[in-house]
């Protein structure tokens, strides 16, 4: 009679070691998420001008000026070495503060404010009456030292030494206020000369001789 093999048991103490719990595997250790970068710290800017004016009430405008510079409306040099003259158009009551615009735009270009000279026809701009309190000697020491924006009457604008730009106010003043300011002006002006009044008194005045 053949014999039958016997099924093989398997016992429990044969079983294979038991796999370690989850529980007590070693977590790797996670790595520091990293914080938010500080701010990068602002570029150095161009310094805002150092303008002590008083507070002035300004006036309405009849046009607002075009920025100056070569894409604003301005006449092409005749020649090397001859400033661009740009117009912008303001009734005597509001060319003082057309002129102050025109002023603003020229430093937010990239202008250095030593650049800049401004002269009135009529009324002195606040700031020159202002400095003028102090005495003659101070107010022309600040026009020497060339670090910001100088403002000049026209009865005294020659004592102005020439600047980059030349920004003239007609807001008052008599014709031959008028054509003396513009002629000093167009011989300080280096670039770029602006000119804040009535474009018919302008060009009249331009056309005798400036």
């Amino acid at each position: 009679m053949p014999l039958i093999p016997e099924e093989p048991q398997i016992h429990e103490s044969a079983q294979g070691p038991r796999a370690t719990p989850a529980s007590g595997r070693t977590a790797p250790t996670p790595r520091p998420v990293p914080g938010p970068r500080p701010a990068a710290p602002p570029r150095p800017g161009r310094p805002g001008p150092s303008r002590p004016a008083p507070p002035v009430q300004r006036t309405s405008r009849d046009a607002a000026p075009a920025e100056p510079g070569p894409s604003g409306p301005a006449a092409p040099a005749a020649a090397a070495g001859t400033p661009q003259i740009q117009l912008i158009p303001a009734s005597p009551e509001g060319a003082l503060d057309a002129a102050e615009e025109a002023v603003d735009l020229l430093l937010d270009s990239g202008r250095a404010p030593g650049d800049v000279l401004v002269i009135t026809t009529g009324d002195p701009h606040p700031w020159a009456t202002h400095e003028l309190s102090f005495g003659d000697a101070a107010y022309w020491a600040q026009h020497d030292a060339g670090d910001d924006v100088f403002y000049a009457d026209a009865a005294v604008a020659e004592r102005a030494a020439s600047r980059s730009v030349v920004v003239v106010a007609l807001n008052g003043g008599s014709e031959d206020a008028a054509v003396t300011a513009l002629s000093l002006a167009h011989s300080r002006a280096g670039a770029l000369l602006i000119v804040c009044g009535d474009p018919q008194r302008i060009n009249s005045v331009l056309g005798a001789g400036v």
